[in-house]
């Protein structure tokens, strides 16, 4: 608990260096009064009230030797600035009947540009494994070329580091009709036998769906997802008499509201 403690006590500047990158940076060529009544104008007629946004980013049956049904929810609550955002996802084994692994963040969100948000909060871990609690922090948006990111570090009141990046590209090959390639990678800076994690890169999975939106918020998809444990992670996977790759072809649904 003492590392968690740690954790967010780090996140306080960090906070305040977020708030700092995001002022008004018109306010340093123009008047900050008239830039104020300008805004105050803005969200009169724009009503500038809070907004709420729920995704179901991917809620998908998987079979590749295991047969499993995996979830990637997320959602906020706020305005252009700053949000709550609550983040779930999981996997839950449909041979054995128990959930490998579940997770869910709750995250105070604050955009530091126009394209990306700042990140921080707690995630909760459960599922067969150890439970763990973590403190959270990253940086989620649109990257140049339209790329979609969502990075994040992690440290448990274990005292476990570990990183996530994730990146994800949409192709449309027709208004309707969407390719999809996604990669994520995992880092760890040290071994976590509990939890059969090595230091380093831990694993990679990559993706590709194609889906098809009957309307923009709602589109069944197919696709095939690779993944790969590599370094100590792979070992401890032997260990256990697990695999250390596999591909899996998965059949979901995406929708928004």
């Amino acid at each position: 608990m003492k590392y968690l403690l740690a954790f967010v006590i780090f996140l306080a500047p960090t906070a305040l260096f977020g708030v700092a990158l995001a002022q008004n940076a018109a306010d340093a060529c123009y008047d900050p009064a008239d830039m104020a009544e300008a805004r105050a104008a803005l969200k009169k007629g724009t009503s500038g009230g809070s907004n709420i946004l729920l995704m179901v980013d991917r809620l998908e049956y998987q079979t590749g030797g295991a047969e499993s049904v995996v979830w990637v929810a997320q959602g906020w609550f706020g305005g252009d600035r700053n949000k709550l955002w609550i983040k779930s996802e999981g996997d839950y084994d449909l041979q054995g009947n128990t959930f490998e692994e579940a997770q869910v963040q709750a995250l105070y969100s604050r955009a530091i540009s126009t394209f990306f948000d700042l990140q921080m909060g707690l995630r909760q871990d459960v599922g067969s494994g150890p439970n763990r609690t973590y403190g959270v922090i990253g940086i989620q948006g649109l990257a140049p070329y339209w790329f979609e990111l969502d990075t994040a570090a992690f440290v448990s009141d274990k005292g476990d580091v570990t990183v996530r990046v994730e990146a994800e590209y949409e192709i449309l090959l027709t208004q309707r009709l969407v390719l999809q390639p996604r990669v994520e990678f995992n880092f760890t800076f040290q071994n976590v036998e509990e939890l059969g994690i090595g230091s380093g890169l831990s694993t990679i999975e990559a993706a590709l769906r194609l889906r098809f939106e009957i309307k923009r918020e709602f589109a069944p998809y197919i696709g095939v997802s690779r993944s790969r444990a590599f370094g100590n992670t792979a070992d401890f996977a032997r260990i256990e008499g697990q695999k250390v790759s596999g591909t899996s072809l998965v059949l979901g649904i995406r929708a928004w509201f």
